[in-house]
């Protein structure tokens, strides 16, 4: 059989690009996922289902675990959690739901991607969300797959309320609605969250269309290759159990996110000469940006310990944020603060916490880092992971904000009444802050991801030697081939990523479905 469409990943664009396609009746679509299929809340595990402990979900069975370099200052790789479920890395995450400001999607359109202006794309987060808070408005939807909720500040654990009160103190405004074109200050964090389970992509697109005799899910399968003949995409090769398999169809959609997308374009032959040449591999199409362009928002957490009542795992790791403006920035809304729960069970594998006393972690990630990482192929071998390294704070740029970024979390906890609850600050420690170069060292040992890998297939118009694909998500040189996912972003937006991939996909899906757009190959 021949597909219209075979959509490689079904992740938080892979899920919504296919029930959207099928909703036409006449149109088949074939889509492969690497991980297991849940096929709806009661049938997942409770990693899978329940969202409230992300760190149980980021760092369990259902994810890749990508090794990879946070700076060239350190040999010992952290742990990239990236979903390999149906529900992709929406299955895994912390949820959050927050949309970039709107200069960052003008940029794009200002770097010669026209169609995804700010005014472009809000119809999109419109179209996906259900915002059960602010219903429908001119910036909200209420009919959209995705259900939005914040929590109310009567339902705060102590320490995210007592954070809270210290930033207004501090002269921070309240920022009702961090979905807002103005969202600035200290608010609740928009979660596609409800009564603690996760709303995926999986359970919430994926479940509208699995019935549909158009649509074929099939799960467990290893996508090892793209089919190229003559330089036009016809299928690819898949792997299940000890079977490997030839599939083909008309129109071909990686949306294997930000780490396999470019893997995959690589194994198939597409990519820079040079690694493809040291990994055995024949050049079918140089793309000298396939891999480049890694970014993220990088992150590092002041570890505390408190007074308040030690609490269960399903206790909320996420409620609220601080979105400000660090100084010596030259852009606003460039740095994200968020109080996270870290004791015991709430914490990732990299902190180690010998007592059952009450810690929790103020995170602040630099939203916009000039800094770039690179993604290079390790072995022609589809199971061997590729070489990632993000090359945090290489920038001096960007090391300066993270320093001022700290300087406010200091601020922040020495404020009461979140003061008066801190026994300890385990990390950094006084020694390693006291003085510049103390408090860059600790920055670069400590500073890891903040889950928002993106940008290794950039989008860009065909002059820019970098870009991989079109701003139709046209992979320049092969027919029949898109990339949707956050790898095809020229840079990572002033947010959480995961609401940005879905938009793309809801755009992608109605120009695909109503031919409007270009063929730029």
């Amino acid at each position: 059989m021949k597909y219209d469409h075979i959509i490689i990943g079904a992740g938080s664009a892979g899920c919504v690009l296919a029930t959207r396609l099928t909703e036409d009746p006449e149109i088949s679509v074939l889509l492969l996922e690497a991980g297991p299929d849940y096929l709806d809340i009661h049938s997942a595990p409770d990693d899978v289902k329940f969202g409230n402990n992300m760190w149980k979900s980021a760092y369990g069975q259902h994810s890749w675990g990508y090794p990879a370099f946070p700076t060239k200052h350190r040999s010992t790789p952290m742990i990239i959690p990236r979903g390999k479920v149906v529900g992709g890395s929406s299955s895994i995450n912390g949820q959050v739901i927050c949309r970039g400001i709107p200069e960052d999607y003008d940029n794009w359109a200002k770097w010669g991607n026209s169609e995804w202006s700010f005014e472009k794309v809000l119809p999109y987060f419109r179209k996906l969300e259900n915002d059960l808070d602010f219903g429908s408005s001119d910036i909200h939807g209420s009919d959209g797959p995705i259900p939005v909720r914040r929590y109310k500040r009567k339902e705060l654990l102590p320490s995210f309320e007592q954070f809270y009160e210290s930033c207004i103190n501090l002269g921070y405004p309240e920022d009702p609605d961090q979905n807002s074109p103005e969202s600035f200050g200290i608010g609740m964090r928009a979660l596609n969250n409800i009564d603690g389970v996760r709303m995926s992509t999986s359970f919430t697109y994926l479940n509208m269309s699995r019935h549909r005799l158009n649509l074929t899910v099939r799960s467990d399968v290893l996508v090892t290759k793209l089919l190229i003949e003559n330089n036009q995409a016809i299928g690819c090769t898949v792997m299940s159990g000890e079977d490997t398999y030839d599939v083909f169809g008309t129109n071909i959609i990686l949306s294997g996110g930000a780490i396999a997308s470019p893997q995959i374009l690589m194994l198939s032959g597409i990519g820079p000469k040079e690694n493809l040449d040291d990994n055995g591999i024949e050049t079918v199409l140089e793309l000298k940006g396939v891999g480049k362009n890694l970014r993220d928002h990088p992150a590092a957490f002041v570890l505390l310990k408190a007074d308040y009542d030690f609490l269960d795992d399903f206790a909320p790791n996420i409620q609220v944020g601080l979105t400000c403006t660090p100084e010596n920035s030259n852009t606003i809304s460039d740095l994200k603060i968020c109080p996270i729960l870290m004791s015991s069970e709430h914490a990732p594998p990299s902190v180690q916490i010998d007592s059952e006393d009450f810690h929790f972690g103020i995170s602040f990630a630099l939203q916009n880092a000039i800094g770039s990482g690179c993604l290079t192929l390790a072995s022609s071998d589809p199971w061997v992971y590729p070489v990632i390294n993000y090359n945090y704070l290489d920038e001096e740029y960007d090391l300066d904000r993270m320093r001022a970024a700290l300087r406010i979390v200091l601020d922040i906890i020495e404020e009461d009444p979140l003061r008066s609850h801190i026994i300890e600050r385990v990390s950094p420690t006084d020694m390693q802050l006291m003085d510049t170069n103390s408090q860059d060292s600790w920055l670069l040992d400590n500073v890891y991801t903040d889950h928002h890998t993106s940008g290794t297939c950039k989008m860009g118009p065909s002059d820019d030697e970098f870009a991989v694909v079109d701003q139709y998500c046209n992979v320049y040189g092969i027919k029949n081939l898109k990339i949707v996912d956050a790898s095809v972003m020229p840079d990572v937006v002033r947010s959480n990523t995961n609401v940005t991939v879905i938009m793309m996909a809801e755009k992608l899906a109605d120009w695909i479905k109503n031919t409007q757009y270009k063929e730029e190959v």
